[in-house]
């Protein structure tokens, strides 16, 4: 994986803490602490937006759907 290199300003009192991860060797480096952070942060966005977007969705629409695709099926299944 490829990397660039980034320079970001931080809150004294959140670089003490990761440093102290750093110290108690919980993380390698500060810089593996902020990466894991955002994909995490972007991670959970990303699933916040599946969220609002299945709520937008009609609940029974969707079960209509479901039942509709299961009788198609059904009709075509062999009997035992």
């Amino acid at each position: 994986m490829s990397t660039a290199k980034v320079a970001i300003t931080i809150d004294n009192q959140l670089l003490k803490k990761l440093d102290l991860l750093v110290k108690e060797k919980v993380y390698p480096n500060r810089s593996n602490i902020i990466q894991e952070a955002v994909k995490e942060k972007l991670v959970r966005i990303d699933k916040s937006r599946l969220a609002k977007e299945c709520a937008k969705l009609d609940p029974l629409f969707e079960q209509s759907m479901a039942e509709e695709g299961f009788s198609k099926e059904l009709e075509s299944w062999p009997e035992y």
